[in-house]
C-alpha cells in the first residue's frame, strides 16, 4: 500500500525520502531503489572466478538509504576487507513492465557515478552458503555516489574511460565500451523481472582492479564525460 496522503497520521516518524543532487540544478532525484549488475565487465568476472562468457545477467540491490553523499565513508563494523568497485549509475524517469530495448533509454532521466562498497568477507562466506549477499552489499554507506547529470545535457553515453584511484594509485580502469550488458540491454531485461519505477537507480558494473581499502584511504574516479567522485575512509 502507498499512502499519499499528507495529514495521514503515522504511528512512527517516516524517514526522509533518499534522493541525490542534480549537478547545476537546486533540484533533487528521489531514489525508489538500487538495482545493481554482477559481473557485467570480462576481467573483472575472471578475476573473481567466474566465466567471462555472455551468460544472462544478474541482479542485486542496495537500499536506497545505502546511499552516501557526504564524501566520507564510515568503515562499517562486523568485517575486516571492504572493497570499492567504481561504477557508472544510470537514473530512470520512467518505467514499466517488459520494456522493449528499442525503447529503453526513453526511460532514462541521466547518469552518475557510484562505488559499490563491499564487505567482501561477509559476501564471501555468503556465497559459500548459498545465501543471499546483503550483509556484504546493502550495509549503510555502501553507495557513496555523485550529483546525477541529465542525459538531455550528455546524451546516453556508450564509450568513455572509467577508472578509480586510491591515494593517488590507479587501481582500476576500463572503458563503459567494456560492460558486457549494455544499459539498453540491463533496462529491458530488468523490467521483465520487476515493475520499473521512475526513481530508480542502476549500478552498471566495475571493472577489473576490486581491492580493499583502510581507514584514512582517498578513492577518487570518474567516468569520462559523466562526473568524477571522491570518498575518504574514515
Amino acid at each position: 500500500m502507498t499512502v499519499m496522503d499528507k495529514d495521514v497520521s503515522y504511528v512512527v516518524e517516516p524517514q526522509p525520502i533518499p534522493a541525490l543532487p542534480v549537478r547545476g540544478s537546486g533540484a533533487l532525484f528521489p531514489v525508489h531503489r538500487i538495482y545493481c549488475v554482477g559481473r557485467n565487465y570480462a576481467e573483472h568476472a575472471i578475476e573473481m572466478g567466474h566465466d567471462p562468457n555472455r551468460e544472462p545477467p544478474f541482479f542485486f540491490q542496495k537500499n536506497p538509504d545505502n546511499l552516501l553523499l557526504t564524501g566520507e565513508f564510515p568503515y562499517p563494523p562486523a568485517t575486516s576487507d571492504v572493497h570499492y568497485e567504481i561504477e557508472m549509475v544510470v537514473a530512470l524517469s520512467g518505467g514499466g513492465r517488459d520494456i522493449p530495448m528499442e525503447r529503453a533509454l526513453a526511460c532514462v532521466y541521466g547518469y552518475g557515478v557510484g562505488l559499490d562498497m563491499t564487505r567482501r568477507d561477509l559476501q564471501g562466506e555468503m556465497k559459500k552458503l548459498g545465501r543471499p549477499w546483503e550483509i556484504g552489499k546493502a550495509f549503510e554507506h555502501s553507495a557513496p555516489c555523485s550529483a546525477l547529470v541529465p542525459a538531455s545535457e550528455i546524451g546516453h553515453p556508450a564509450g568513455g574511460a572509467v577508472w578509480l584511484d586510491v591515494n593517488g594509485e590507479r587501481r582500476q580502469t576500463g572503458d563503459i565500451n567494456q560492460m558486457i550488458w549494455k544499459v539498453p540491454e540491463m533496462i529491458a531485461y530488468l523490467s521483465g523481472l520487476f515493475e520499473l519505477r521512475p526513481g530508480d537507480l542502476i549500478m552498471t558494473g566495475t571493472p577489473a582492479g576490486v581491492g580493499a581499502v583502510r581507514r584514512g584511504d582517498v578513492m577518487s574516479g570518474g567516468v569520462e564525460g559523466v562526473g568524477e567522485l571522491t570518498v575518504r575512509v574514515v
